[in-house]
């Protein structure tokens, strides 16, 4: 399930999407006919997800998997996504980045209008941190 469309803007420590699927009669995401504004947690965690695929190097290395393990802060400034008739601009910053956590500030608005923020941490390759069974912790 994609939910953003394209790339707008993207450097080492930010990127922009854009996104219409808030509008979707089918969007995968809606529950009883409409699209809570909570759902844009799942829009700014793809976009993340798109940010650490734009920043894996050309050399041939392979993407580290990521796990959204928590979000902060989260303030919802409306109730629903899909009564909003402009596109949804996502963004997420990092704040903070160590060899297998990420902390992202985001944001989802439309025409200028701040519709949801927050904070994520994503864990990367968190099978790593686990001992295997067998292995002592």
């Amino acid at each position: 399930m994609c939910l953003l469309d394209y790339v707008e803007a993207w450097d080492r420590l930010r990127i922009q999407c854009r996104a219409s699927s808030h509008r979707a009669a089918d969007n995968p995401l809606r529950a009883y006919g409409r699209l809570g504004a909570v759902c844009g947690i799942e829009y700014a965690a793809q976009t993340m997800a798109v940010h650490g695929a734009l920043l894996i190097p050309p050399d041939g290395a392979s993407a580290r998997v990521g796990y959204l393990v928590s979000v902060r802060g989260t303030q919802l400034h409306v109730p629903r996504l899909d009564d909003i008739s402009a596109d949804l601009l996502v963004e997420a910053t990092c704040i903070t980045r160590s060899e297998n956590n990420i902390l992202y500030q985001f944001s989802v608005s439309a025409a200028g209008r701040l519709l949801l923020d927050g904070r994520a941490a994503v864990v990367l390759n968190a099978d790593a941190l686990t001992p295997s069974p067998g292995e002592a912790p």
